[in-house]
């Protein structure tokens, strides 16, 4: 009997303790959930691209990286990264149309389709392709930050870590290996009471 009782117990250990692991297992991604997303998906178009830009500045190195911007007109971008935590491009280009997938944007899109995402702006041309911009949250402050433009013969996309000042996001364009996206162009229109 009191072996029985010693399996029972022991059994019900484990079992509370796989219970635990499972919830625990479970609030996982909201609990690690982070503003820096993975492009794994979009490495196998390195091989058909006729140029491919790959950027990978940390926190570290994008306050090394702003020392060296000494020049008054980099004033603006300097105090823009002051606070950023990383950023990451991925760029493609190609000689023809047609190298990419619906499949390799969702590669992307499911990365940011969390409750602390929001897609900001969506702009679709038939021509020149979409441009995408979506924004990660922490409380009332943005947090991270993924641009998405598919055109027919080129992939890019952007994903800044940490706090971001879609004012002058523009002014990032042609820094850090960032391409010019146009968004100064793409942002949502202010409604005429707004200032």
């Amino acid at each position: 009997m009191k072996s029985f009782f010693h399996h029972m117990w022991h059994h019900s250990w484990r079992t509370a303790l796989l219970a635990v692991a499972v919830i625990f297992a479970a609030s996982l991604p909201t609990l690690a959930q982070s503003a820096k997303i993975q492009f794994t998906g979009l490495e196998h178009l390195a091989p058909k691209a006729s140029e491919t830009v790959d950027v990978n500045i940390d926190e570290r190195l994008i306050q090394i990286t702003a020392k060296f911007l000494s020049d008054p007109d980099d004033a603006n971008v300097k105090k823009i990264v002051a606070n950023l935590k990383g950023i990451y491009v991925k760029n493609y280009e190609f000689e023809t149309e047609g190298q990419y997938t619906t499949t390799d944007l969702d590669s992307i899109r499911s990365q940011v389709s969390g409750p602390s995402w929001s897609r900001l702006v969506n702009v679709q041309n038939k021509k020149e392709g979409t441009l995408e911009v979506f924004i990660m949250l922490e409380g009332d402050k943005i947090g991270g930050l993924v641009v998405l433009s598919a055109e027919p013969k080129e992939l890019s996309v952007v994903n800044i870590v940490g706090p971001v000042d879609l004012d002058k996001l523009a002014a990032l364009e042609g820094q850090f290996g960032i391409p010019d996206l146009d968004l100064e162009s793409s942002k949502p229109a202010k409604k005429k009471n707004e200032q």
